[in-house]
């Protein structure tokens, strides 16, 4: 599986990453969302997870951007915003997952799993 991870946290990319490789996957990762839409346009992702608030562009327009090129690409987003304007815009644009931060890296793996089972 390859996932990118698109996060200005240096904290929370490393232990996400940290976890992803642990469990067998490839890892690309981003600290800006200018970066994440570079990299989603070029690579074949199985999974992006992304932040909310991002430099240069956020997980919300990361989203509009895989839903304008019409990659079939699970994203989970994280967000320290649990507002509900942002929770449904993010599933409005194919979000397929919501975590609200801080979150628990184990929590992250299932439904990383739960989604690239399929």
């Amino acid at each position: 599986m390859l996932i990118l991870i698109a996060e200005d946290d240096e904290l929370i990319l490393r232990t996400v990453e940290h976890k992803l490789v642990k469990e067998g996957h490839e890892v690309v990762l981003t600290r800006n969302g200018r970066e994440a839409i570079e990299k989603i346009s070029e690579l074949d992702l199985d999974l992006v997870v992304t932040d909310i608030m991002m430099p240069f562009a956020s997980g919300i327009e990361i989203l509009s951007a895989i839903k304008s090129i019409e990659k079939k690409i699970p994203v989970i987003v994280l967000s320290s915003m649990g507002q509900e304007e942002v929770v449904v815009d993010a599933f409005d644009l194919g979000a397929s997952d919501f975590m609200v931060k801080p979150f628990s890296p184990n929590e992250l793996m299932l439904r990383i799993k739960r989604l690239t089972d399929k």
